[in-house]
């Protein structure tokens, strides 16, 4: 859609909307979003209208996307979509940045609920809530609680509408399991287990290391969680992170441990050269934690070893804990929302939502699809994909504030470096502290 059409759009709605306020007519929201009768006009089959639908993903991911598009288009004549992906989340957040600048966003871009906050504090997205209460194809009940409650920018108003409840889990080396005599992770696995089969499958001279997880506020927030600690202070206006107190340093110090005291991930050198996702494809690594977004390379690239996956370990006296990886589709506030939101909408359905299950990347936000037979039952590894549903109680979620990605890009750099022993423990510890407090002040936290 050029510019001069957009802003056409723009003007119509706005010209519809005081009508309808001059006439003391209720069909339009308080705050001039635009409803979501069907009447409402956006193209026809002759002459559609076109919208953007800009995402990140891989070239399975793609093709998953590109079907849904196709079936968007055959039901809905009437508008067209350009899809527009690109290969890494950094490259989609580039690229919106840049396009939100310019005056010319995307009508629909899918995000990750880390990453929407730096958007939605800006004023520059369209609320979902009225479209989701209008509509009468999908509804709120119909969708996992955690992903809703992470996209729902001032906690109460849903902002974009979760399109996953994929979680950080642990992929693991089946034959290598077995071959070792370990016990396969279950849901009652703790994290002695988990640190007793990460040394049994390590053999630093042969290259092979027992886990492989980087060093982020992602990853230590479920140990954190398990061990009855907090990431922050506030959920909802964090000043400061709360890893070096109590429950949360020690999860901190057993994260650490699994590098600088025991050896079971791979060491600096090492880790340069191969990254985790290569050298658990490899056969280098028992061990592997990372979301469901792994699924689509696992299955390409592993042909010679069994691969499953199981849930986080919960720490000694603890409850299970795992983390939210949740993707949503977020609307521009000066798009065609309209037209957006029937795509959304479509995405959203049962039958959408199969679509994109079947790739393998997604855990599907609606229920009934996630305990279907086309998310739990696929031709193709994980055997285990019920773990992504089961989990699901206990999934937790990080503040989505306009800040927090600008703080965890920077406050991930340091631990990094203390992961890797670049950087004297406690300094490095002091330094997350002191760089997050830092960002959180800027304001917008």
């Amino acid at each position: 859609m050029t510019l001069m059409l957009r802003r056409s759009i723009g003007l119509i709605a706005v010209l519809t909307v005081l009508a309808v306020l001059a006439s003391a007519c209720s069909g339009s929201d308080a705050d001039g979003t635009a409803g979501t009768d069907p009447t409402d006009a956006t193209g026809t089959a002759d002459d559609p209208v076109d919208i953007e639908v800009t995402l990140f993903g891989g070239p399975a991911e793609v093709a998953g996307y590109q079907s849904l598009v196709d079936s968007f288009e055959a039901a809905n004549p009437d508008i067209t979509v350009t899809l527009n992906p690109v290969a890494k989340q950094d490259d989609l957040l580039a690229n919106l940045t840049t396009s939100f600048a310019g005056g010319a966003p995307p009508d629909v871009f899918l995000v990750n609920y880390l990453k929407y906050g730096q958007f939605a504090s800006q004023g520059v997205l369209a609320d979902v809530q009225p479209f989701l209460d209008e509509s009468d194809v999908i509804s709120v009940e119909e969708f996992a609680e955690p992903p809703l409650e992470a996209f729902r920018f001032d906690g109460e108003t849903l902002t974009c509408m979760p399109q996953n409840i994929s979680s950080l889990e642990v992929y693991y080396n089946v034959d290598a399991f077995d071959a070792a005599g370990l016990d396969h992770p279950a849901e009652d696995w703790t994290w002695d287990d988990f640190l007793a089969a990460a040394q049994a499958l390590t053999d630093a001279e042969e290259g092979r290391y027992g886990v492989g997880v980087e060093a982020s506020l992602q990853r230590i927030a479920p140990f954190v969680w398990s061990n009855g600690g907090d990431v922050v202070d506030d959920q909802l206006a964090p000043t400061t992170l709360t890893l070096d107190e109590g429950p949360a340093r020690e999860a901190l110090d057993f994260f650490l441990d699994l590098q600088l005291v025991h050896g079971v991930a791979p060491p600096d050198a090492e880790e340069q050269s191969l990254e985790f996702e290569e050298r658990f494809v490899a056969g280098q690594l028992g061990m592997y934690l990372n979301s469901r977004k792994s699924v689509p390379s696992l299955r390409e690239g592993i042909s010679d070893f069994t691969w499953d996956v199981g849930p986080m370990p919960t720490a000694p006296g603890g409850t299970p804990a795992t983390i939210l990886h949740g993707d949503a589709y977020c609307m521009s506030a000066d798009g065609n929302t309209e037209a957006a939101w029937r795509f959304v909408e479509h995405a959203m359905t049962a039958d959408g939502q199969e679509i994109l299950a079947e790739s393998g990347r997604t855990v599907p936000s609606r229920l009934d699809v996630a305990n279907s037979p086309v998310f739990l039952e696929p031709d193709e590894p994980p055997a285990s994909s019920r773990v992504f549903v089961d989990v699901i109680p206990t999934i937790r979620s990080l503040p989505h504030t306009g800040t927090w990605s600008q703080m965890q890009n920077q406050v991930d750099s340091i631990f990094t470096d203390v992961f890797y022993g670049r950087v004297d423990r406690e300094q490095g510890v002091a330094d997350m502290i002191s760089t997050a407090e830092a960002t959180f002040a800027l304001g917008g936290s």
